[in-house]
């Protein structure tokens, strides 16, 4: 049976529409406009040729920022934080969230452990008490000191605990009298049925562990050891001091070249790989958010 709609739902649902196509070009023509200055040539550049398509048709950005072993190194170093972070972000957000997901009366001490993580959240030591931390650890220079100070993030653990809190306690009780011990319940029952939530989590640790560049400059101090983004966040500074090496070819062949287009490129590159993996995981996103908020 077909509903009439009134004119007041009609008129909502326009605008609705008419929002959420302005929010959608608002997101994709900046990154139109990165990927058209990409591939301008520099005089296009300056001469302020290029808006969502590009002038003058060239790649040397891209070979500037490709053609360098630096840059397979640090994205090999990022390939390493992103498998071991993440993997390791989702066992300890896991082993977290799951004891505080249990009700105050079988677990007495939960609120304090939760009052603890809210204010770890809201108020955090400092830049330099967390680097006198890792430097006296011995972990400046390795891949740890990238993936150890971040291996529990607090919001994660909330989103994955207020989803085990709608998991209904009847399977847990069903689970015990069966004979199985919290370990069997949590990785028989509550993680199979969690696929939602730990996908969400497992996103935003990803795009974290991917984005992070400025812990890359402070824990590293030899520059094969950046990860991608300390890499390209420090091309650029480096890149007239790179020319003075260049022999007179490649320096002619980059007269394209300038900053605006390297870092476009720079930007580009570094999405790609969040593009490629976003939706395989968008259909867990929204429910991995949603379902955990209400209990059931």
């Amino acid at each position: 049976m077909k509903i009439k709609k009134s004119k007041s739902r009609i008129a909502f649902e326009i605008a609705n529409y008419c929002i959420i196509a302005l929010l959608t070009i608002s997101c994709i023509v900046p990154i139109l406009n990165i990927l058209a200055y990409s591939f301008s040539s520099s005089q296009a550049i300056i001469e302020n040729r290029v808006s969502l398509w590009p002038v003058e048709f060239t790649l040397q950005a891209y070979k500037f920022v490709l053609d360098n072993a630096r840059f397979w190194a640090s994205l090999f170093v990022t390939f390493k934080r992103v498998i071991i972070g993440v993997l390791f972000n989702v066992v300890m957000i896991t082993l977290v969230a799951y004891p505080l997901s249990k009700s105050e009366v079988r677990f007495p001490a939960r609120k304090y452990y939760v009052a603890f993580m809210l204010c770890v959240m809201l108020f955090h030591g400092g830049m330099m008490p967390t680097y006198f931390i890792v430097s006296k650890t011995g972990l400046i220079d390795t891949l740890w000191a990238l993936i150890l100070p971040g291996a529990v993030p607090i919001f994660n653990c909330i989103v994955l605990m207020n989803f085990f809190r709608g998991v209904p306690e009847e399977l847990e009780e069903s689970a015990l009298l069966d004979g199985a011990n919290q370990f069997h319940i949590l990785t028989k029952i509550y993680l199979p049925i969690s696929k939602p939530s730990i996908a969400t989590v497992t996103l935003f640790s990803l795009i974290n562990h991917w984005n992070s560049w400025f812990d890359g400059l402070i824990y590293s101090n030899h520059t094969q050891n950046y990860p991608l983004q300390s890499y390209l966040q420090t091309i650029v500074v480096s890149a007239a001091k790179s020319f003075e090496d260049m022999d007179v070819e490649t320096m002619l062949n980059l007269m394209n070249v300038n900053e605006t287009n390297m870092q476009s490129a720079q930007i580009f590159i570094s999405i790609i790989p969040l593009m490629l993996i976003y939706p395989f995981l968008q259909k867990y996103f929204t429910s991995g958010l949603t379902l955990g908020s209400v209990k059931g």
